[in-house]
Formats: C-alpha cells, sequence, structure tokens
C-alpha cells in the first residue's frame, strides 16, 4: 500500500471512500442545524477538507482564507462562496473572523495555528484545526489555553487526528490500557515515507510559503509535522510523558529544498525503564516499507499498529483481538470528526477532550526535536519549561 500524506491526496479517491462509510456518518446532521463555517489555508489539504466539509451536510462554507489569491478564488469558485468572503495576505485570516461564521476549520501551515486558532476563540468561533498543533513550545502553550478559554466560553475546540477516531485503534488501545498485553517491556514507532514533491522553484518568500513543508520554521521539520501521527499513537498508548531522549538526524538525501531534517532516530525513556525506539524519514526507499507504524512489547502480548494497515494484538486466547485494517483512515477519519465536530456545537458537548493530548504529543515531538538538533539527552521538564520560538522569517510576505 503506498502511504498516503497530508500532499499527497489523489482527487479521485474522495468520492470513492466517502461512498463506503455509513450514510448516518456523513450525512447526519438536520438541514436546520447548518453550521457556517470559514477556511483558513486553502492549499491541498484545506480545499480536500472544505469539500468534506460540504459534503457532510451540516455545514455552510460561507467564508476563505489563504495567503494566495488564486487557491481563495479557486476553493471559493468550487463552493460558492460570496466573493466579499474571500480574503489574502497573511492578515487575511483576521478579516474572516470579522464575518458571520459560526466556527472555522484551520488548516494553514502549523507555524500559523496558535495565533489563528486563539483568535478565532477570542473571535466566539468555534475552532477545528489540523495537526501539528504548534511548532514550539509557546505555541502549544497558547493551544492549550485556546481549549481552556474554548470551554469556558463553550466553544468546540478539536484537533483532527484520525488515528484517534478510528474504532480499531480505540478498542486495541482500550484493551492494552486494561493489561491485555500485560507490563509495558519496551516498543517502536516509525514513520518512514517517500520525499514530498515541492510546490515551487526556491528563491522567493512566496516560494518558501508554498514550499512550508520543507521549512523548519513554517512545519517544525518532519518530526513535527509528519511523525507526530506516530509520536501520536505511542503518547496514546503510554498514556504518560516520557522522562527524556536522545537520538540525532540529519539532512543527507534531500538537499535541494528547504532546510528540513530528511531523517531523525531517537530513543525515548519511560518510566519503569520502557524504552522506545524512534525512526523516520522522508526520501526514497528503493522498494524498501513505507508506513507509519507502532509496536508495543509487553510480558504476556504485542500490540501492532498501522496507520492504513492492519490493527492488532498478538496474545493468548483470552487477549487476543484481531482487529482490522485501517485502510481508508485517512478520509474516514477526517469525516468522523467532521461529524464529532458537528455534533459537539449542536449539542453544546465543550468539553473538548482533543486538545490536551494532541497538546502532550506535540510537546513530545519537540523534545525529540530538541535531542537530535543538539546531540544530548533532554529532559521532558526541560521541554515543558522552554521559551524558545521559532522565527518564522515572514520579510517579503505582504502583511
Amino acid at each position: 500500500m503506498s502511504l498516503i500524506t497530508r500532499r499527497q491526496f489523489m482527487a479521485g479517491t474522495a468520492a470513492l471512500s466517502l461512498t463506503a462509510l455509513r450514510p448516518d456518518l456523513v450525512f447526519s446532521a438536520q438541514a436546520n442545524s447548518r453550521i457556517k463555517l470559514g477556511i483558513i489555508g486553502c492549499g491541498g489539504r484545506g480545499s480536500w477538507i472544505a469539500e468534506l466539509f460540504s459534503r457532510h451536510g451540516g455545514y455552510e462554507i460561507a467564508a476563505a482564507a489563504d495567503y494566495f489569491e488564486d487557491r481563495v478564488n479557486a476553493l471559493g469558485d468550487k463552493l460558492k462562496i460570496p466573493a466579499s468572503n474571500r480574503f489574502t495576505t497573511l492578515s487575511g485570516y483576521k478579516k474572516l473572523l470579522e464575518t458571520n461564521v459560526d466556527a472555522v476549520a484551520i488548516e494553514s501551515p502549523p507555524y500559523f495555528h496558535p495565533e489563528q486558532a486563539a483568535a478565532a476563540v477570542d473571535a466566539g468561533k468555534h475552532v477545528y484545526v489540523a495537526k501539528p498543533i504548534a511548532v514550539d513550545v509557546p505555541g502549544c502553550n497558547t493551544i492549550a489555553a485556546g481549549g481552556k478559554k474554548a470551554t469556558a466560553k463553550k466553544l468546540c475546540f478539536l484537533v483532527d487526528f484520525q488515528t484517534r477516531a478510528n474504532e480499531f485503534y480505540q478498542e486495541a488501545i482500550k484493551r492494552v490500557h486494561a493489561g491485555a498485553i500485560g507490563e509495558f517491556v519496551f516498543g517502536e514507532a516509525s514513520y518512514h515515507a517517500g520525499r514530498l514533491g515541492a510546490q515551487a522553484s526556491p528563491g522567493t518568500p512566496e516560494a518558501r510559503l508554498k514550499n512550508w513543508v520543507f521549512d523548519k520554521a513554517l512545519s517544525g521539520d518532519i518530526i513535527t509535522e509528519q511523525n507526530i501521527h506516530a509520536l501520536d499513537v505511542m503518547n496514546w498508548i503510554m498514556n504518560q510523558p516520557p522522562l527524556h531522549a536522545f537520538g540525532t538526524g540529519g539532512r543527507k538525501v534531500r538537499t535541494d529544498v528547504g532546510d528540513c531534517w530528511d531523517y531523525f532516530t531517537l530513543h525515548i525513556q519511560y518510566p519503569n525503564n520502557v524504552g522506545i525506539v524512534f525512526s523516520s524519514r522522508q526520501f526514497d526507499d528503493h522498494g524498501a516499507s513505507e508506513g507509519i507504524k507502532n509496536r508495543m512489547f509487553g510480558a504476556k502480548g504485542v500490540l501492532e499498529t498501522e496507520y492504513g494497515g492492519n490493527v492488532m494484538i498478538r496474545a493468548a486466547a483470552e487477549s487476543f483481538y484481531r482487529g482490522g485494517n485501517t485502510g481508508p483512515i485517512y478520509e474516514e477519519g477526517a469525516v468522523r470528526n467532521i461529524a464529532t465536530f458537528h455534533e459537539s456545537i449542536v449539542n453544546g458537548r465543550f468539553d473538548n477532550p482533543t486538545v490536551a493530548p494532541s497538546v502532550q504529543s506535540n510537546l513530545i515531538t519537540i523534545l525529540g526535536r530538541t535531542a537530535a538538533y543538539e546531540n544530548r539527552l533532554v529532559t521532558w521538564r526541560e521541554t515543558t519549561s522552554s521559551q524558545t520560538k521559532l522565527d518564522g522569517k515572514l520579510d517579503g510576505l505582504k502583511a
């Protein structure tokens, strides 16, 4: 199976996979509870998810904002967004928040997520935000505070992790937490993928923004932007923060665009001498296997998960769990989260349970990134107390 990432969406799969989902999941909304939604970030992921929101039936896509005018207009024309509700430049999202939208979906580069989410909550809007939620610790703290503020203001704040919406992941990890594999011994986590394609020829501020996925400050590097999927599952399994991490990485294969590294290797230490070995790459594998995988070895069994593959527990008969294949998880997870977002708003559920674990997973990526960048052991306490902010270097862009 080819690994599907945020930027490797195949347009023809959308309608096909939606037809495989239960109608009550996709079209569960009543006509009289349509939510006016604004889309912040109209690139590949933003345009794709805007269509999923539209197909749900409970949303009206009422406004859009993106730095690039052609992207806003392409989405606006497709979803019939009024020209007066299409906004550009870096500050376009502020004008969007002045419209009568009830909620926003934030699909911009991760560097902008904390500021945009905080502004949306302040403006009284419900927030649906893509992972990762931030690129540095201060940004994570802003998101955490935004989630609490949203709850206090009776607003919904949902972070879109597809794995946490998948029934096989949910059941398997529930069983593991109940003792299905016994005491944890050690684990493995990996995210191995091919290189991504550049969106523009490097050399201008606009090209850098289009190629944000290759930029450390705008994306958080591959460990935060992509690898967070595997590290979030690790965090979910462990159900507590790590003690420390050390490791390495570098930029040895992809050197023609941006400044992100193309591989990381880490040892992540948890309490009770439970170590987890993590590795990632973002370059061609020449036929080797790819995927987002996690394994946890216990005294009585093994949990195995793969994003887009099988999830199961290998253990004695009383603890064995066959699980199932998560092949459609990329789109199915987003569709489920879109449905949950709508139901939470309509039914007044504002406890916002996705925020805290998403912040912790994001902090773990920063822990590992710092350990690899500085080639030393970095503790959880040191990470969570960091005040270091990444510089977005936005000079030359239209404010």
